[in-house]
């Protein structure tokens, strides 16, 4: 019998029902926001149960909001694949944008040290618990984190582009 998504919500809030869900059909995708300090028990839990056997941590990334209030300025976004039903579910854990941290799962999913390395490289994001959480793509005396919206897109200092070249001009920015 084919893996539903109201088994899957029914599982999740059976096994952590001191937990407000939100649960969401995005597409033909079970999409659940998940409290932070849970996510590694939850994440778990999606591994090692015998009839969802989330088993493959297909993708782990962030998103910076910075338009929401503090606590949910980032989210923390991991897609999970259980290829036996081929069933995938999307976990997103929403965190303080000024102070980012999360726990690590790379204990749980070695995959996830690189994806938490990259988050961290990208967005700033705290892994608590990583084994080496480091730069992973920019210089290592970089102090920004690039995919966070307060920073720039250009670099306004740069004197050797002109504008024309690119099609821009003051007319179409």
């Amino acid at each position: 019998m084919a893996l539903e998504t109201a088994q899957i919500q029914n599982k999740i809030s059976a096994t952590f029902s001191d937990i407000p869900f939100v649960y969401k059909q995005e597409r033909d995708i079970l999409s659940v926001e998940v409290p932070a300090d849970k996510i590694s028990a939850i994440i778990l839990f999606l591994k090692n149960d015998p009839e969802l056997r989330f088993h493959f941590l297909t993708d782990l990334c962030g998103v910076h909001y910075p338009e929401n209030e503090a606590d949910r300025q980032m989210v923390i976004v991991y897609h999970m694949h259980n290829w036996y039903e081929n069933t995938r579910i999307r976990i997103k854990a929403y965190i303080n944008g000024q102070k980012p941290e999360i726990k690590s799962i790379a204990s749980i999913f070695p995959t996830a040290n690189w994806m938490e390395r990259e988050t961290f490289d990208f967005y700033g994001v705290d892994f608590v618990g990583h084994p080496q959480l480091k730069r992973i793509l920019n210089m290592d005396e970089m102090t920004s984190h690039p995919m966070r919206k307060e920073f720039p897109l250009e670099d306004g200092g740069r004197t050797d582009k002109d504008d024309r070249f690119f099609g821009r001009t003051a007319s179409n920015r």
